[in-house]
């Protein structure tokens, strides 16, 4: 699927969160949607949608209304803490640190919880890296060696000069011309990534496992939500590090425990994937694992690469559940 179809759905699916939670509580309480620029956004792309797609996107946010609300009683009891605001984050947010997209709010306790809205994806991060970019003091607050540097800038350079004289040629080149671009470009850059990443961890001991756990899911705890289309299920993570998930309300509690995630203290293995020429995996105990995929977010040549960002295996304790719909 392209990025901007994908981008498109997703925002699409956030709307249909939005609508789903308000539906569902609007009856028995004062609810209130903030009327924001992204919000509107959101609404002309569910919109723009067919028919079928509509409907399927807010099947898949009814399925996940109905476990959340069973797990968050403060939404539906909430008593003198009204009204409910709900709100949808601006992308800028999730640069900050903030992967939230869907916020349910209540100011007069400052209870607050947050949804996360992947349509047919399970991405948590994209990041680049270049010859400017500092990954480790922008990840971690640790800067980078020269040593790092002096391996990544020759390639990006190449690939700025590679722009640049296309630029004036006046035909943009593209990575499809490049015949080798694993071979030039991802595999030296990844390897220099992954001597990196070690030195930090050895300079650092017990810290960065659980600073890169953070950087990819944000500081704040969210439910992420998943559709799956094909299926037609959506599943629920609790990704509750802080504790902040599974409140009670009063005397209502909820009948499931969400328990605390424990982060990362070791690595056990940062390399390749086996027959891989652009995805790492980082595996750390408490049972975390992450794929980083390595790619030209541009059919052009740019001097910057992306990073994809999948957690694939979260520790057995995280509470998931899959509904149907």
């Amino acid at each position: 699927m392209a990025a901007g179809i994908q981008t498109n759905n997703g925002k699409a699916f956030e709307y249909a969160c939005v609508m789903s939670l308000y539906n569902r509580l609007c009856k028995d309480q004062e609810v209130s949607i903030e009327d924001t620029p992204q919000f509107r956004t959101a609404k002309n792309f569910f919109n723009s949608m067919s028919e079928k797609m509509k409907l399927d996107l807010t099947a898949a946010a009814n399925a996940a209304t109905r476990v959340i609300i069973r797990l968050e009683p403060q939404l539906e009891y909430p008593s003198t803490n009204i009204p409910l605001y709900l709100s949808l984050q601006t992308d800028a947010q999730g640069i900050k640190g903030d992967v939230r997209d869907v916020l349910c709010i209540r100011r007069q306790n400052q209870w607050i919880i947050g949804l996360s809205c992947k349509h047919n994806h399970h991405a948590v991060k994209h990041s680049r890296l270049s010859d400017t970019i500092d990954f480790g003091a922008e990840w971690f607050n640790i800067p980078c060696s020269k040593q790092y540097f002096s391996e990544v800038v020759p390639l990006f350079s190449k690939l700025r000069k590679i722009r640049d004289d296309s630029k004036e040629d006046g035909t943009p080149a593209l990575w499809s011309d490049i015949p080798n671009k694993a071979e030039e470009y991802y595999i030296p850059i990844l390897q220099a990534f992954i001597k990196e990443l070690k030195r930090i961890d050895s300079e650092n001991a017990g810290v960065i496992p659980a600073a890169l756990i953070n950087y990819l899911i944000g500081r704040n705890d969210f439910y992420k939500v998943i559709t799956d289309d094909k299926k037609r299920t959506t599943r629920v993570e609790a990704i509750n590090i802080a504790g902040t998930l599974n409140r009670p309300s009063e005397r209502h509690k909820s009948i499931v425990e969400i328990t605390k995630l424990k982060l990362p203290s070791r690595f056990y293995h940062i390399d390749f994937k086996p027959a891989s020429d652009n995805t790492i995996e980082v595996v750390c105990d408490e049972g975390w694992t992450v794929s980083m995929r390595i790619h030209n977010a541009s059919s052009k040549v740019e001097p910057s690469l992306k990073f994809d960002v999948n957690l694939i295996s979260l520790p057995t304790s995280i509470h998931a559940q899959v509904e149907p719909w």
